[in-house]
């Protein structure tokens, strides 16, 4: 297989131009993606090499801009105005850039957003997660005046609305809906249809010509506004994105940083084995390789200060290693046995395990630096298996000579075993370690584990249907928002929320810490929520990672960062003086 790979990135080098030629031009970058982006719906994006693609090829109303940390305009000509109405609601008004334009030629109006937004509450389309990360987003005002205002009316009033109301791809309404017909339907009306209405002859249309376009495998057929078009997907092996000769942002001076498309070609290889990938970097096969594990970055870094051919940064970052639990296992449902296995994992030691060391250990969700909202009463997930064999018995489990049984159940029923299957993504050695470690501390107690590695194209659905007992992997978070709809919200099982995990109380939380604008008020909301979910363990927070990344040293410009994907790859240049080096 490595041989396979190592004759690829020579096809695809060969294909392109010779190391020389991409140098001269100053015009291709070739990335290392672990995994396929697997769909490149806007509505769905289920990884984050989804989201980047997307990002190439759809524009939104804000972008992170890396160089700042901060969000700024894009498709909007300035950041929005907010304007609070009564005690519960927030007014959101944007107007954009009077450049911005379709590749037809044809002007981004307010009503393409009102489109969008009415196309992520849509019934009948793969819009699960949107539908619930947009749903404070109540109502869109438009101005027949005005073509390209609009005002967004918000549910909440949170600062926060200057900016999670402008990050979600602007989608062409030409494209899915040339009659206008969606415009008959106001979003509060679209949002509280569950199901498609059987009778509804114009929202089954759309839905059958959103499915015959079928943009998850044929972007083209939903085009966007980015900088790049889609030319060469070859699935689980490459993605080809070129720049559009004429696209309309070139005429904006001085050009505003997140709109900066600077590559005349972007290709992401993907190479699932890390050291397959680092061989390609130094023989100058890739350019940019990000998400290195520990050690690969340290033996890269050894065996390149020689030569000095490469640069190397190491960032700390809002991604979260952890485990969770399929709550709707009968075994699983008690909260105390949860707890009992979480306890079962070692953090501190797999954080020198894996990551040397580096990285930063966590109470739950929200991030330590975030020190206004970290609940820091509370205690680290730590490995105590004196302390989970006592929540055991406390829940209920018996153990003999075969393992652990409960005998809770009705007298009839035969006593439940606990036996666990464990499912991670078989792509990141990380995850491997993490299960070995908690396999063997759950046999050291008499529990079996079944280790499930998963390829990455499958895992995502197996959670979905609830194939596994627990699981261990990432997710991302960022200082800017606390919306962890998508992970434990009763709306959003089982499309995100593998757990399956909610409770009333959790769901109003998370409602009211998504839309609570006064910190005060938001503090003593997300301490609680943390205490809830550390007392009810369907999650076990490991730790938050360092993003490390290697990269030819005459490419310059990438702004490697704490943010996903941890670097910009549309602001890369090629840097012809040798010798010079971005600082690190």
């Amino acid at each position: 297989m490595k041989y396979a790979w190592i004759i690829l990135l020579l096809a695809i080098g060969g294909c392109m131009c010779s190391s020389v030629d991409k140098h001269q031009n100053h015009s291709i970058v070739r990335v290392r993606w672990v995994r396929d982006p697997e769909n490149l719906s806007p509505l769905v994006q289920p990884n984050q090499n989804a989201v980047e693609a997307l990002g190439l090829l759809h524009c939104s109303l804000l972008q992170l801009d890396f160089a700042t940390g901060e969000h700024m305009p894009s498709l909007a000509d300035s950041l929005p105005r907010l304007r609070l109405i009564g005690d519960s609601l927030t007014e959101v008004q944007y107007q954009l850039r009077q450049e911005a334009t379709w590749d037809n030629g044809r002007p981004v109006l307010a009503s393409d957003v009102a489109f969008t937004l009415k196309l992520y509450q849509c019934p009948g389309l793969p819009n699960e997660k949107a539908k619930a990360q947009l749903s404070f987003i109540r109502a869109v005002k438009l101005y027949p005046a005005y073509p390209r205002r609009f005002t967004l009316v918000c549910r909440g009033q949170v600062p926060g609305f200057s900016y999670e109301t402008g990050d979600f791809p602007i989608l062409p309404e030409a494209a899915l809906d040339a009659k206008h017909t969606l415009r008959s339907y106001s979003l509060a009306q679209l949002a509280r249809l569950s199901s498609l209405p059987p009778r509804d002859t114009t929202l089954t249309a759309l839905v059958s010509r959103y499915q015959h376009a079928d943009p998850s495998h044929h972007p083209e057929r939903l085009p966007g506004c980015g900088a790049y078009r889609l030319v060469a997907w070859d699935i689980d092996r490459f993605l080809t994105f070129v720049r559009k000769p004429h696209w309309w942002a070139d005429t904006l001076r001085p050009a505003p940083f997140v709109l900066q498309a600077k590559p005349r070609q972007l290709t992401y290889v993907i190479i699932s084995d890390e050291n397959t990938a680092a061989l390609a970097l130094r023989r100058h096969e890739l350019d940019v390789l990000p998400q290195l594990s520990a050690r690969a970055f340290r033996r890269l870094r050894a065996a390149d200060s020689t030569d000095q051919e490469l640069s190397f940064y190491s960032i700390p970052s809002y991604e979260l290693l952890m485990a969770g639990f399929n709550t709707r296992r009968p075994m699983l449902r008690d909260s105390l046995t949860r707890q009992a296995l979480g306890q079962l994992f070692d953090p501190a030691q797999l954080q020198r395990a894996t990551q040397l060391g580096q990285g930063l250990r966590t109470v739950g969700l929200v991030h330590p630096h975030n020190w206004r909202y970290y609940n820091d009463s509370l205690p680290l997930p730590a490995y105590t298996p004196r302390r989970a064999a006592a929540l055991l018995r406390q829940a209920g489990w018996q153990r003999r000579l075969a393992g652990w049984v409960q005998t809770k159940n009705p007298p009839q029923a035969a006593p439940q075993a606990l036996t666990l299957r464990m499912r991670y993504r078989a792509d990141d050695p990380t995850f491997a370690t993490i299960a070995l470690q908690f396999r063997a501390a759950a046999a050291a107690l008499g529990i079996p584990v079944a280790l499930l590695p998963t390829e990455s194209s499958s895992f995502t659905k197996a959670l979905r249907e609830g194939d596994f007992d627990l699981y261990v992997r990432k997710v991302s978070s960022t200082p800017f928002t606390f919306d962890f709809t998508t992970l434990l919200h009763s709306r959003t099982i089982p499309e995100s929320n593998f757990t399956k995990f909610s409770t009333p109380t959790t769901d109003r939380l998370i409602e009211d810490i998504a839309t609570t604008g006064a910190p005060a008020q938001r503090r003593q909301l997300l301490r609680r929520f943390q205490a809830i979910v550390q007392a009810q363990a369907p999650l076990v927070p490991l730790f938050f990672l360092p993003y490390r990344l290697a990269a030819d040293r005459e490419l310059q410009h990438l702004y490697p960062s704490g943010y996903k994907p941890g670097y910009y790859a549309a602001a890369a240049t090629w840097n012809l003086a040798t010798g010079t080096v971005a600082a690190h």
